[in-house]
């Protein structure tokens, strides 16, 4: 009975197995039948049992779309199936019943489901958990069916049967993807997968586009059609779609972080949280991916078919269709291909501005004490380089899989064609295997090393650039650029390890398919059988699909390393504790408990309680020298004025930021009640105008306004500068001087109108008349009259005006009482210091009667400053090129290079591809002599050949790729190098005009692409072209007709480049543009973060932030889109070569024909070659365009080559212990910042004898720093000389000059080093004189406190307080040796005892030498020889101090009057 069956079903066929393959029967009825069988019985249950659906959901356009018409088109191609088996049955010919049961059944599932979506719960059928699992089983068996009878049908038959499958894997892929929409919690937002609607696209920007527009990315067209005609602008670009907003994917990533952290408190993985947010989506970009690489495969198939379509000679209808079909494949994969590249692009663009913003955030949030782990430069690096290389990991990880899986699919299809010959192929891949492995862990290593090294150069060019107007005053700045040049010295040594290991990779992955080929071909040959030309070809076209994923698998592997390294770093940071946003602060030991009543009373009518409170910078264990704040206990009452006093270093700033949760609370409680405004010491300004630096991004109230800049004298000063209170403040407010800075960010605190104010030292930065009018206006005017006050102050007038005065000690709270108590305390620098402060109490009277009759006159004296320029003038917009990069950036690239090793990288390039197709033709002539019988060579002497052909090749490999990276290397140190040069040796108004993070962009993102990505894509591009050039030449060798095609074909491919590069050019430059302000923002939100916390204003900044990435995201999201355009068209049009060179083949084949297209082997050489068109012309001009953009950077870094630079050269030579006197003459001098601008010095004549001291005093924005940087040559004098012993100053080398001065900059300038380094840096002096002075100093102390010489300093000085850094500043000017000296309001940050220390240290240790102070404090010019005013710079006053005191009328006894300092 069974065999009657099988007969009946399986008449003249084996049931399994025929011997080679599976049976026909086989796959008709297990394969075919059976799997249809299964999928009617599971749909006509499910869709019984259905009956009663829930609520039914709405279903989009796109996705009826797929599950009505790929089962109708299929029902369509089944019935078609049945209608043609019934025809040959009718007109006699026997049809087996194995195939009537496949087709029919075929037929039944498809009918089945378009019936059923015909109902109401359709979607709740096909979306079922088990079916939607049975889609994906049965297109992998349809696959299998369809390798299976490959080889033994007919070319229609295959062509049908594929279509099949492909919609199989369509309508299984449709269904499982809606399923995923309708179960996942976070699927908002489903653009990136197959079946999405577009549907932001359509409402923002897209709104009447069609599919077919969508698919062909024709909404870009607008934007290059205005990049051809103009420069591109901002608002020429592509809208964003909705869900691509940078503040939505800040929240989606967010929120999954801080799952992770709730989860896994301990390690939480930046990893996991982005496979969270994106982990669905993700998943379904790699579905589509797989189809893609699928249908990549089926040009070498038909590529076989269509070769031995050609031997054969058999009937023309197949070989047309082949012929087509090898087009129409083409054409699919290009639109699959740029849509993958699309939507996963799009989830690069949402992940990048997420961990932008996120990073950002976290920034704001995490106070000080944490945030001290991490160095300047790591933290910059987190946004500018690891950022980058997480996103990378979607590229990676896709193509981690993806590259394996081709390979493997090749090396089977291989198998299929030359059995196992291949295996000697594998055995090379295999043994490359743990080789690569090992490059791997050494690129691991060294990327781990270099990017340490990279953090510490970006942190020292950080630091370089904020201080460079010091360093140039000290003559450091070759100092620091020497330092600097050693760090990047240890970052190219790990940065060429890499790149010599990525070279030994590219080696090994590109000798690859030369060694594949010769071993592959040649055991073949050895074994018996005969090569033919289907078989070579067929094998050279699979080799050439390895070649790919052969060569992308080691960057591969680098890019996944990249990002697991940067995962882990910013996960790292990501994990720091945050700053308590609440009112109170407790330690996490054990600390005395308080009870609610206890707390209820303590808490009661105080703004600020701290009951035990110990605090600590670092978060090591509780030690004494580690602890800043030690047991403090203190109550601050509601409404009070509190002044903080003690010496400089006893922890006055401290106390504020242990109030404001700055620092590690390590015991006891700190308690704050209402909102805090915060004053800092070094005053922190934006960017930005006036006005914004006030509101602070609060709402303008004109009436509060304008109390506030009266309160704070600021209105005169507005009214005289360009522009009024619009007009634009430089980074770090270089334009104004540091009193107007004080008063700026004082007046931003008094309009927020807050409950607590903290004021750290705002006095000392004005001169004694503004600090009066500011206590009285201000701090105790109405404004601020009912808030609780805390100001740390060396001020007596504040002092004695103060209801509760807390005195420091080292930590410790000394003393807390009332100023009437202060005098009869220990706090001795309390007591009067001159002459005219011997009734303090009759002084505060007269200080007030003038506050309110002559206050106001003397303000407006005032004038604006003219320390750099100031209004919109003092910022230049970022400059871009227009139109083409030009040729001279190339050269200079290439000259940075070498030309010699660019000659080599050239030649070895085309000798390679020269080598490659030699290869490939000496294979089509052993096919063509051994298909003729003619052979006058054995088979060894053939692969003796092809093994030298290989060994050239592998060798020319290796040349290029180690020529490529040294030439890589010698540009990235010359760039680094000539750009440091040219910056260092920049006159200071360039750093004035240009934010500092303009020109880290370019030192870290810039250079890191030519570091890096550059030499990459050129690597490529060159690759690429010389590959495109050997295809060119041989198919133009083997068929003569391709040369008719060459002509229109390259018109056509010229003018779409031209389209494109127009544009790209414009979006590269905008996308750098763009780019700057985000990391401008981000270094000045790092100087600034506690003081944004402080005021709440987190939300405000991150908001501003956000906006920048915004820009940001929407010029890359234009640039993604113009360059998906362009590869569509370059595939489209490559498809039409390959059907051009196979319809060509086609008729070739026909008899008869006038002209011969060569022999088999050459066709199919010519067939084989031109199936590669596809992906290499769409990389040559991806990679060409890439190569411009990346240029992109070497043209921004050769812009800053060409910056104006100092004269450095004079002709003037001077004795090593010039000046000998120290005489110095100003002699009609008038100094201009720019030639708009009124002169900040006006024919200023004055002479400072030999040895004399002088003080320089006048009101804020007098021009007394003007003074300095005339005499520093800083700033270039417009007219008149200034002499120094007789020497015009502008003969002597520049540099030179600096080095003979001695300086105590206004803002004290330390860096990260030994205290040591700081003072001493070239380690002239010894210890004991170093000790010697630091005492003379007052500092000894607490640098012996601190730990010694050799202890580190904190970048910017963090270590030590405001007054300390000023201290160790006067101590580096007292070691050096000079004549002159000169002090720029030295003693603004250090209490009024130590001020007297310090005047006393000066004229005992200066005795002999020329000594300029500039000075707030009355009491630091009294004894001096002589005394310079200016006002509006101009001289109006100069002469013995103690002389023009006893003259009423003369200015300076009205400075003395004012001041009680």
């Amino acid at each position: 009975m069974d065999d009657f069956f099988m007969n009946l079903i399986c008449p003249n066929s084996p049931s399994v197995w025929d011997g080679n393959r599976l049976s026909e029967c086989f796959n008709n009825m297990v394969l075919g039948f059976g799997v249809n069988a299964i999928s009617l019985v599971m749909i006509s249950i499910i869709g019984i049992t259905h009956r009663s659906p829930p609520r039914s959901r709405r279903i989009n356009m796109l996705e009826r779309l797929f599950l009505h018409f790929l089962p109708a088109f299929g029902a369509c191609l089944s019935f078609l199936d049945v209608v043609l088996i019934s025809i040959k049955a009718l007109h006699g010919d026997f049809i087996v019943h194995h195939e009537w049961f496949f087709k029919c059944s075929q037929f039944a599932v498809w009918t089945s489901i378009l019936l059923f979506s015909k109902s109401s719960n359709y979607h709740y059928i096909f979306c079922n958990l088990i079916l939607c699992f049975w889609w994906i089983v049965k297109p992998i068996l349809g696959i299998i069916y369809l390798l299976a009878m490959l080889s033994s049908s007919g070319i229609l038959r295959c062509l049908k049967e594929s279509i099949v499958v492909l919609l199989d894997i369509m309508f299984g892929i449709s269904v499982n993807i809606i399923r995923i929409k309708q179960t996942s919690s976070r699927s908002s937002s489903v653009e990136e997968s197959l079946l999405s609607t577009d549907k932001d696209l359509e409402e923002d920007c897209h709104r009447d586009s069609s599919y077919w527009d969508l698919m062909t990315f024709k909404s870009i067209t607008s934007v290059m059609n205005h990049g051809v005609t103009k420069q591109l602008d901002f608002e020429d670009l592509l809208r964003l779609p909705a869900d691509m907003d940078p503040l939505s994917c800040h929240n989606r990533l967010l929120s999954c972080w801080q799952d992770q952290q709730i989860k896994n408190c301990s390690n939480p993985s930046l990893f996991r949280a982005i496979c969270y947010a994106y982990g669905w989506p993700y998943v379904r970009l790699g579905l589509l991916k797989v189809l893609n690489d699928c249908i990549g495969f089926a040009g070498p198939l038909l590529l076989n078919k269509l070769i031995r379509f050609l031997q054969q000679g058999s009937g023309h209808l197949d070989g047309y269709v082949l012929a087509i079909s090898l087009g129409l494949t083409s054409v699919l994969k290009s639109f699959f291909d740029t849509q993958y590249s699309f939507h996963l692009s799009k989830l690069k663009l949402k992940l990048r501005s997420g961990i932008m913003t996120v990073i950002y955030q976290k920034c704001l949030h995490i106070n000080l004490a944490e945030r001290s782990k991490f160095s300047e430069g790591e933290i910059q690096t987190f946004m500018s380089i690891d950022a980058d290389r997480t996103v990378n990991l979607c590229n990676s990880f896709h193509d981690f899989w993806s590259l394996p899986l081709q390979i493997g699919v090749a090396l089977y299809l291989l198998y299929v064609q030359v059995k196992f010959a291949f295996v000697s192929g594998i055995a090379i891949t295999i043994l490359l295997i743990p080789v690569n492995k090992w490059i791997s862990k050494l690129i691991l290593s060294a990327t781990e090393k270099m990017m340490k090294q990279k953090d510490e150069r970006i942190r020292r060019t950080g630091e370089l650039l904020t201080y460079i107007r010091t360093l140039k005053m000290y003559g450091w700045e070759l100092l620091f650029s020497g330092w600097l040049m050693e760090t990047r010295s240890s970052e190219v040594t790990h940065l060429s390890t890499r790149k010599y290991l990525d070279a030994w990779c590219v080696f090994f992955w590109a000798a690859t398919p030369a060694l594949f080929s010769l071993f592959t071909f040649g055991l073949f040959a050895l074994m018996g059988h005969q090569l033919d030309a289907a078989t070579v070809f067929t094998c050279l076209a699979l080799f050439n699909t390895l070649i790919s994923p052969l060569n992308s698998f080691p960057w591969v592997i680098n890019g996944l390393i990249d990002a697991i390294i940067s995962t882990r770093r910013l996960s790292r940071f990501l994990s720091c504790y945050e700053h308590i946003c609440e009112v109170e602060l407790t330690a996490d030991s054990s600390s005395p408990g308080l009870s609610n009543e206890e707390s209820a009373a303590i808490f009661k009518d105080k703004s600020i309680v701290i009951h035990d409170a110990c605090c600590a910078w670092s978060c090591s264990n509780e030690k004494e020298w580690n602890m800043v704040l030690n047991h403090v206990t203190l109550e601050l009452p509601k409404g009070s004025f509190v002044a903080v006093i003690g010496e400089i270093g006893s922890g006055k700033s401290s106390l504020l930021n242990s109030i404001l949760g700055e620092m590690h609370v390590l015991h006891g409680l700190i308690h704050s009640s209402g909102s805090i405004a915060y004053v800092p010491q070094v005053p922190w300004i934006l960017s930005g105008t006036v006005r914004d630096n006030i509101l602070f991004g609060k709402n303008y109230d004109p009436r509060r306004y304008s109390d506030t800049l009266q309160a704070c004298a600021l209105d005169v000063d507005i009214s005289l500068m360009i522009g009024g209170d619009m007009a634009y403040i430089g980074e770090k407010g270089v334009n104004i001087s540091g009193g107007q800075r004080a008063r700026l960010a004082l007046a931003r605190a008094i309009y927020h109108g807050s409950d607590i104010f903290m004021l750290d030292d705002v006095l000392s930065a004005v001169d004694a008349q503004v600090a009066q009018w500011i206590l009285y206006n201000a701090i105790l005017g109405p404004l601020m009259k009912q808030c609780t006050r805390v100001l740390c102050t060396h001020n007596v007038q504040a002092i004695s005006s103060a209801d509760l005065v807390v005195l420091m000690e080292k930590g410790h709270v000394k003393w807390v009482g009332s100023s009437a108590d202060l005098s009869v305390s220990s706090y001795s620098a309390f007591s009067p210091l001159n002459e005219f402060d011997t009734s303090l109490r009759i002084q505060r009277q007269e200080c007030s009667m003038a506050a309110n009759t002559e206050g106001k006159l003397s303000l407006l004296e005032k004038s604006t400053t003219h320390v750099s320029e100031e209004a919109e003038e003092i910022i230049e917009v970022e400059l871009r090129k227009e139109g083409r990069v030009e040729l001279t950036v190339y050269k200079n690239y290439a000259a940075f290079s070498g030309w010699s090793i660019t000659v080599v990288i050239c030649l070895s390039a085309i000798l390679m591809q020269a080598s490659r197709n030699g290869n490939d033709l000496w294979l089509s002539y052993w096919v063509d002599t051994t298909g003729s019988s003619q052979t006058d060579y054995s088979t060894s002497f053939y692969l003796v050949i092809l093994f030298i052909f290989c060994i050239i090749n592998s060798f020319l490999t290796l040349v290029r790729a180690f020529s490529f990276a040294f030439g890589g290397l010698r540009a990235a140190v010359k760039v680094h190098n000539t750009l440091l040069h040219k910056l260092v040796s920049a006159p200071v108004q360039f750093f004035d005009q240009t934010p500092a993070g303009r020109i880290l962009n370019r030192l870290s993102s810039d250079l890191y692409t030519i570091d890096d990505s550059l030499p990459f894509i050129l690597n490529i591009l060159l690759a690429n072209l010389v590959g495109l050039l050997g295809i060119a030449i041989v198919l133009s060798c083997v068929q003569v007709f391709f040369l008719l095609l060459l002509l229109p074909f390259w018109y056509i491919y010229s003018k779409l480049q031209f389209f494109y590069r127009s544009t790209s050019r414009e979006l590269r430059r905008l996308d750098s543009v763009s780019r700057s302000p985000i990391y401008a923002s981000f270094t000045e939100t790092l100087d600034g973060s506690s003081t944004i916390r402080a005021f709440k204003s987190e939300d405000f900044f991150l908001a501003t932030f956000t906006q920048h990435v915004l820009m940001y995201q929407q010029t890359s999201y234009s640039e993604l889109t113009a360059s998906l355009w362009l590869s569509l068209r370059l595939q489209l049009l490559a498809a039409s070569i390959i059907s051009f060179v196979a319809l060509m083949a086609i008729i070739g084949s026909h008899r008869g024909l006038p002209i011969s297209f060569g022999t088999p082997g050459l066709v199919g050489l010519a067939l084989s070659y031109a199936a590669p068109i596809v992906s290499l012309l769409g990389s040559f001009l991806t990679s060409f365009t890439e190569t411009e953009k990346e240029m992109v950077s070497v043209e921004r870094a050769l812009q800053y080559m060409d910056i104006p630079q100092e004269e450095l050269h004079g002709c003037q030579a001077l004795n090593p212990d010039w000046p000998h006197q120290g005489v110095i003459e100003f002699h009609n001098v008038t100094l201009r910042y720019l030639p708009s601008l009124p002169a900040a010095l006006c024919d200023i004549n004055f002479t400072v004898g030999e040895g004399m001291q002088v003080g320089i005093i006048g009101r804020t924005g007098a021009g007394k720093s003007s003074v300095l940087n005339a005499l520093f040559r800083l700033t270039p004098i417009c007219t008149g000389h200034i002499l120094v012993d007789g020497i015009n100053i502008a003969d002597v080398p520049v540099r030179e000059l600096r080095t003979h001065f001695s300086v105590v900059p206004q803002s004290p300038f330390l860096f990260e080093g030994s205290v040591r380094d700081n003072l001493d840096p070239f380690r002239v002096s010894n210890d004991f004189k170093i000790w010697e002075v630091l005492e003379k100093c007052h500092v000894k102390d607490d640098v012996e406190a601190a730990g010694g010489l050799d202890i580190p300093v904190k970048g910017a000085g963090t270590s030590f307080s405001v007054g300390q850094r000023q201290l160790l500043c006067l101590a580096r000017a007292l070691l050096k040796p000079t004549k002159v000296l000169c002090l720029d309001e030295c003693t603004a940050s250090v209490d009024t005892q130590t001020a007297s220390v310090i005047q006393n240290a000066i004229s005992t240790e200066c005795r002999g030498m020329t000594v300029i102070t500039i000075a707030h404090r009355i009491s630091m010019v009294l004894n001096m020889d002589n005394i310079l005013i200016l006002d509006r710079g101009i001289l109006v006053e100069q002469g013995n101090p103690q002389a023009l005191l006893q003259d009423e009328f003369s200015r300076f006894s009205v400075f003395a009057k004012a001041s009680t300092m």
